[in-house]
């Protein structure tokens, strides 16, 4: 058997020009696919052996093994798999990925046109092109190789990633394929036992052959996510900080097992918190995909919703949809039921944790509720699944505590007609918000909605349990007036007096407001905004606030307490003295300041100036009678 010199097809001369220039700059991958193709053999190998026990050497161990020689700067990755005939590395190294290099090509022209996605790591495998990864560090790639067949003989195939590779003759005893790559001198980093080492930990920790490099086995093999739940004790722990490096336990462990009506097999962990700090190397969110023990994809977005990003974690699966080469998933059913079971876990089990562990959901909630409310507000089809989730503060509530929607509702009077929130910017703004002036006087509980995300929260969530939930500043509430008012009211401002300041107010706002009227729900507060009715409401204002979205004032309608010591001081200065200058400054004031509560001011240090000219005023008064 003479050695002979071949021309790779057209299509493989254009795919090694494109690696041998450098398209990825994580070149590490090339070690990944050099391994994943050993495994492939071993596979082939342990099938063959079911039905066919005349295979050459046939109790070798099945393994791979990596070694470097730091001096002549090559690598050696070998296996004791089915190897290759002469035919075979001819079909399968020169010709055999000649439609998935194409496809790789044309992918790439796409993406330099703007028309597909830009390249990534899973391309590679994605076409079926993974061998020729090697050349991307390599200057020379060496394919010796010998058939399980007992009377094959040894070959060898040899290219420099030009346009030909010569196939010859080769002495070699042992089953299986040893690829030697001869390292380009900008590639010499890899030749390093410690870095073979952590790459193939890192892409091929859970193949489940032993993997050595040097004379030790690296790799775990046995996947801790492939074990019953009933078998793992205190290893997820471990598990999690390896995966993510974070040095605190997660907060929770969803450990999933199934083979119906979809294969997984998979471990989702949620953080303890999510920022973790320096130590927090991850680049993006996604989980870790795996096929085989391989890793597959170490970001994949697909097998769970965005609004589940701040879970960690591995996912397997036998169902899921692979391309040639083990890489990229697509979207068909089986993603889907995939997701569904996933989410499905996960949710159950934090309403577990909420109900066993109250201390930890609050952690959670903390850090991670926003999520959750993201997820009812963008995702319809999540909703159902996402409410028993939800929690918040309340005016009932002190500062640390939660309250359910459930617990809301197992707690509304008999004739209460809806579950009442009250946006804001925060806790603080909201305790003393005037809005909730009639709510305190009939002991009626308020949820306080204090995120970003809480604005579009509330246009998805219109009720719960059958009860409408209605925000405080509803100027369309029907709210019965307290019969026992006027009795705890020190006076009330004549009508007169009081006709007269409504008059100033809309003088001095002007068109700023739609209207102004007297209020029929304040108790404690001077005056409040409320919405005109067909205007966009409170949630929807701060909505476009938030997005930035051509966001001005809005004007809405000004309510005033005429029982309110203010009000009623100002409406005797407006009867008796309406010339005096404090007037309209504490009308602007008091129209501002309800801006800032609302979180609806465009400058609050607007009001500096306007501030300190009422406190000159006051101070003024004062010192005149002292003297």
């Amino acid at each position: 058997m003479a050695e002979e010199r071949r021309e790779f097809k057209a299509e493989i001369q254009q795919l090694l020009h494109i690696l041998v220039h450098s398209l990825y700059t994580e070149r590490e991958i090339f070690l990944r696919e050099l391994v994943s193709n050993a495994v492939d053999a071993l596979n082939r190998l342990q099938f063959e052996v079911l039905t066919n026990r005349d295979v050459l050497d046939p109790d070798a161990e099945l393994a791979i093994r990596v070694t470097v020689d730091e001096e002549a700067e090559t690598i050696t990755v070998s296996d004791s798999g089915v190897g290759m005939t002469r035919e075979e590395l001819i079909e399968n190294l020169g010709t055999i990925a000649q439609s998935g290099a194409a496809a790789f090509i044309k992918s790439l022209e796409k993406a330099a046109t703007g028309d597909g996605e830009r390249p990534t790591l899973e391309m590679i495998g994605e076409f079926g092109v993974g061998f020729y990864s090697a050349f991307m560090v390599a200057q020379e790639v060496r394919v010796l190789s010998r058939s399980f067949r007992p009377d094959a003989e040894a070959c060898e195939w040899v290219s420099d990633g030009s346009a030909t590779f010569r196939v010859g003759p080769v002495e070699k005893t042992d089953r299986g394929t040893e690829v030697i790559v001869k390292l380009k001198e900008d590639a010499v980093e890899f030749a390093s036992g410690w870095k073979l080492e952590q790459i193939v930990k890192r892409h091929s920790d859970f193949v489940s052959f032993p993997i050595y490099v040097g004379e030790r086995v690296v790799n775990r093999q046995k996947p801790l996510w492939r074990q019953s739940p009933r078998e793992v004790d205190d290893e997820y722990g471990e598990f999690y900080k390896h995966l993510t490096l974070d040095l605190e336990d997660p907060l929770l462990v969803s450990h999933l097992v199934s083979d119906a009506p979809v294969d997984i097999r998979s471990i989702l962990y949620v953080p303890s918190r999510r920022d973790r700090g320096p130590l927090d190397l991850r680049t993006d969110y996604g989980i870790r995909l795996y096929a085989k023990g391989v890793l597959i994809q170490e970001y994949n977005k697909d097998l769970l919703p965005t609004y589940l990003r701040f879970v960690e974690g591995v996912v397997e699966s036998e169902d899921l949809p692979l391309s040639v080469s083990r890489e990229t998933v697509q979207r068909n059913p089986a993603v889907r039921r995939i997701q569904k079971a996933l989410v499905g876990k996960l949710t159950t089990e934090l309403e577990d944790l909420a109900k066993e562990k109250p201390d930890d959901y609050r952690r959670f909630w903390k850090e991670f509720g926003v999520f959750i409310k993201e997820g009812i507000a963008t995702d319809p089809t999540a909703k159902d699944s996402l409410l028993p989730l939800l929690r918040f503060h309340s005016s009932r509530a002190n500062d640390d505590a939660l309250v359910s929607l459930t617990e809301y509702t197992a707690c509304m009077g008999k004739d209460q007609p809806a579950i009442y929130y009250h946006l804001g910017e925060d806790l603080e703004a909201l305790t003393h918000s005037p809005h909730l002036d009639y709510f305190r006087a009939h002991d009626i509980e308020v949820l306080y909605l204090i995120d970003p995300v809480d604005s579009f929260l509330v246009m998805t969530l219109t009720e719960f349990d059958d009860r409408p939930l209605k925000n405080v500043d509803d100027a369309t509430l029907d709210l019965p007036e307290k019969a026992e008012r006027e009795a705890t009211t020190e006076e009330i401002t004549p009508d007169a007096g009081f006709n007269k300041l409504v008059a100033r107010f809309v003088k001095v706002l002007g068109d700023k407001v739609t209207e102004v009227r007297e209020s029929k729900v304040l108790w404690d507060s001077p005056c409040r905004l409320v919405s005109p009715k067909g205007a966009p409401g409170g949630a929807m204002q701060r909505a476009y606030k938030i997005m930035g979205r051509e966001f001005e004032v809005p004007k809405n309608i000004i309510e005033i307490n005429r029982g309110h010591s203010l009000v009623r001081n100002l409406a005797h200065l407006v009867t008796e003295t309406p010339d005096e200058p404090v007037i309209d400054l504490a009308i602007e004031q008091l129209y501002e300041n309800q801006l800032l509560i609302e979180g609806l001011h465009p400058n609050p240090a607007s009001m500096i100036s306007r501030v300190q000219a009422l406190m000159e005023a006051a101070t003024a008064k004062s010192a005149q009678q002292a003297k």
